[in-house]
């Protein structure tokens, strides 16, 4: 059953799967979605009583579950517990173990199930705005910004990527492809794994710093403020994995005093970022709305995963991006 909006020709790509599918969508109980590839769709979608009866009788009758019914864990716990035959389910975004881990469900309810997110289809999009972050600081995007707003015409030079040292913290899929951009650009590349390799002696000798982390409590509150002191002065800093992993009130003292040079953030530790945070009014900040993953060609990928696992399920294989619950990663 498939839980969340999608385009008729993805919904048509998964029947071609295998002939004992029987895959059921009725777009008329989702929300519209506002965009390509969106999995929440319109926030005030609501259904009629008959149009609840509907989507829950769907869901009760799921094996295979597409999305995780409005990204929201309590219709998390709420499918698992109306589902008693619900065996796998496919989530639609990397950081599904957070969700599940907030559902609160019990070992039992979870163990019965094979949950699996979509780890490793944002990479390209991830790892090229990672990218961008160090080339907007690198090239001075601050300075450039300002004065255009000034009609000021200086002459300056700035600095390359070529020859620089970037660290990149976590080495999943996305920390993978930003490393093979980087080296592209002439970078030389460090990597630090969650659970391997020295952080604190490699953090002085880079100058740029990629974090792609998931939270899980090994990770949350890891790029504290005594690594950040540690981070070389000038250092460009970049977050697209989970805002929880970084200290955010050292971050914004280290961009202040000009420890840092700058930070791209696609995520933070409370969103929607609350208006009164510094980090909006920082000139040598970027904010994205955790927005950097979407893409034109999300759903597509996110599909072809799932074409890939429910192969694997019929068959008894493995699933790909299985969320281990122990970790919820």
């Amino acid at each position: 059953m498939i839980a969340t909006p999608l385009e008729a020709e993805l919904v048509e790509r998964l029947r071609e799967v295998d002939p004992r599918l029987d895959v059921r969508f009725d777009p008329d109980l989702l929300p519209h979605p506002r965009f390509p590839s969106d999995h929440v769709g319109d926030p005030s979608f609501t259904r009629t009583p008959d149009q609840e009866r509907r989507f829950a009788e769907l869901v009760a009758g799921a094996e295979v579950l597409y999305g995780f019914p409005g990204e929201d864990p309590r219709q998390i716990a709420w499918a698992v517990r109306t589902a008693p035959g619900l065996r796998y389910v496919q989530a639609t975004f990397a950081g599904a173990g957070q969700q599940l881990a907030a559902a609160g469900l019990s070992p039992e309810e979870l163990g019965g199930i094979q949950w699996a997110s979509s780890a490793g289809v944002h990479a390209t999009p991830l790892a090229e705005w990672s990218i961008f972050g160090i080339l907007a600081f690198t090239k001075g995007l601050p300075r450039l910004r300002a004065d255009q707003r000034d009609r000021r015409w200086d002459h300056y030079p700035v600095d390359e990527l070529r020859g620089s040292t970037v660290l990149v913290v976590g080495l999943g899929s996305i920390g993978t492809e930003v490393a093979r951009l980087a080296e592209a650009f002439g970078m030389n590349v460090l990597s630090v794994r969650r659970s391997h390799g020295d952080l604190d002696e490699l953090l002085p000798q880079a100058d740029s710093i990629v974090v792609t982390l998931p939270l899980t409590e090994e990770t949350r509150g890891l790029i504290d403020r005594s690594r950040i002191e540690r981070m070389r002065r000038g250092a460009i800093f970049v977050n697209v994995g989970r805002g929880g992993v970084v200290d955010e009130e050292a971050l914004v003292d280290a961009l202040r005093s000009g420890q840092l040079r700058g930070a791209a953030l696609d995520v933070f530790a409370q969103e929607p970022l609350p208006p009164e945070s510094p980090l909006w009014a920082l000139d040598n900040v970027i904010v994205s709305p955790h927005t950097s993953a979407l893409s034109w060609h999300e759903n597509e990928r996110i599909v072809e995963l799932f074409a890939d696992n429910l192969g694997r399920y019929l068959r008894g294989d493995e699933l790909r991006s299985r969320v281990r619950t122990s970790v919820f990663y």
